[in-house]
């Protein structure tokens, strides 16, 4: 199986220029809601109309897997803990859940690595992944199935009415894969991408600087095939996330991108279906060094500077108001006619 995507269209930068004429005259100073008119700008583009349609179904996709790279102590939790999450998740008790619930959108988890039994688990490609200092984490058919999936899972959201997307994460160990693909398709030393992931001491800093110098070596051979690279130094959760993001782009839909693991997907799925980036705005910059690394890469500027650092598409959630807000103000606010104020002399 051969991974191809078709050409991506932009956003339509006539309707984007629609939507900066309309906020001249919305009853308010040019400019005075500041990136608010940009964002809700970029709404209309992606819908193709302006003024944009209200928001009637945001989905947030928590992509499960684990990493054999765990096992190398590069994290505070124990592997097993992903596993415990997803049911979590299930129950409504994580963090992306009540955060889903005030911004009005809806979660769904996905197990694509988790390694041991969960009840989300009709999309899993494998159990684990391989240590990827020392081994691939996939195969390339593996690889090649996780993306199919992510292209399936948006296919299905989309299909069912999903307007707007926002990607997750849930996998201990997964900012040190994550800060590999970032740092091959960066350019980037192994030492600028090493962060604390989920608080770790000096030790475990320096046993992930580690990982992540020998897993580098391993990745950039691959470098210029995304799919092989995927194969070297993700695994299928963060595989199937780059396949979401890029047939998000494809089908046309906006996608709030949360912190370091999707944004390690997200430079991926750029190279997976060029001009996809067009379709994202970054909900938030992470404290992980790396994540700054992959949004300058993508040219995106985050919505939120909140120290966030905890994935499940937390902070993208935590910005999907202002996503809201931008959309409804460029739809709903009175212009200056219709107000029967009067304009700018």
């Amino acid at each position: 199986m051969t991974i191809e995507f078709p050409s991506v269209e932009p956003p339509s930068e006539h309707v984007r220029t629609e939507a900066l004429a309309r906020h001249a005259v919305l009853t308010k100073p040019v400019g005075s809601l500041g990136r608010l008119e940009d964002l809700g700008a970029w709404v209309a583009a992606c819908q193709g109309e302006c003024p944009p349609r209200p928001f009637t179904r945001p989905r947030v996709v928590v992509f499960a897997g684990d990493h054999g790279v765990a096992q190398q102590g590069v994290s505070v939790y124990p592997p097993e803990v992903t596993g415990q999450m997803v049911a979590n998740f299930l129950a409504g008790g994580a963090a992306v859940n009540v955060l889903a619930t005030v911004a009005g959108a809806t979660v769904r988890v996905v197990d694509l690595a988790v390694d041991s039994d969960t009840a989300v688990g009709d999309f899993k490609v494998r159990r684990g992944s391989g240590s990827i200092d020392r081994e691939d984490a996939l195969t390339l058919e593996e690889a090649e199935q996780a993306v199919e999936v992510g292209r399936r899972l948006v296919d299905d959201e989309v299909d069912g009415g999903a307007d707007l997307l926002i990607a997750g994460d849930m996998g201990i160990g997964n900012t040190t894969p994550a800060a590999v693909l970032i740092a091959a398709l960066t350019g980037s030393e192994p030492v600028a991408v090493v962060g604390r992931g989920t608080g770790i001491d000096d030790q475990g800093w320096m046993r992930k600087a580690a990982a992540i110098r020998d897993a580098l070596r391993r990745a950039r051979p691959v470098i210029n095939d995304p799919v092989a690279l995927l194969a070297a130094s993700s695994g299928a959760d963060i595989a199937a996330m780059a396949g979401f993001l890029a047939q998000a782009a494809v089908r046309k839909t906006p996608v709030i991108l949360d912190g370091v693991v999707v944004g390690a997907a997200a430079v991926v799925a750029e190279e997976l279906a060029p001009g996809a980036r067009d379709w994202w705005v970054a909900g938030h910059r992470s404290v992980e060094p790396a994540h700054a690394l992959a949004l300058s890469h993508l040219s995106l500027d985050p919505l939120l500077e909140f120290d966030m650092r905890l994935g499940e598409g937390s902070g993208a959630v935590a910005a999907l108001p202002l996503v809201v807000m931008a959309t409804r103000i460029l739809a709903e606010m009175a212009t200056f006619d219709s107000a029967g104020i009067s304009g700018p002399a």
